[in-house]
């Protein structure tokens, strides 16, 4: 087992579909699975996960031994949230005002580059 701490999401960044995740969007986050590839059963748990200034703040730990090897390499260090959006302001970008958190994804290539692995303890 090995924990990790990072950011699931980032605030105020275009990712790769052109969306913006705006600060509030996902409001009181409720517990949600960490997943692999947003697919299939959990590789692990979110022990804790919050909105800060800079965007969605995570500690979770990984049970599984090849997923937990694969994260402490640095071949998955991507992270991904799953959502539903509630609330959407369409300009140049999708805004995403509000959220509903679906699930936390490891991901080898995050859809918000910034959106990353950042301590393993």
């Amino acid at each position: 087992m090995i924990r990790f701490e990072g950011y699931a999401a980032v605030f105020d960044r275009v990712d790769r579909a052109g969306d913006v995740m705006r600060r509030g969007a996902f409001g009181d986050v409720v517990p949600v699975p960490l997943l692999w590839g947003h697919r299939g059963a959990a590789v692990g748990r979110i022990e804790t996960i919050a909105e800060d200034a800079h965007g969605l703040h995570l500690v979770a730990s990984v049970d599984d031994p090849v997923m937990a090897a694969l994260v402490v390499s640095g071949a998955v260090a991507g992270l991904s949230v799953g959502y539903r959006a509630v609330s959407v302001r369409q300009g140049a970008r999708r805004e995403l005002l509000r959220v509903t958190l679906v699930e936390v994804s490891l991901v080898a290539v995050p859809m918000q580059a910034l959106a990353r692995v950042s301590r393993i303890f």
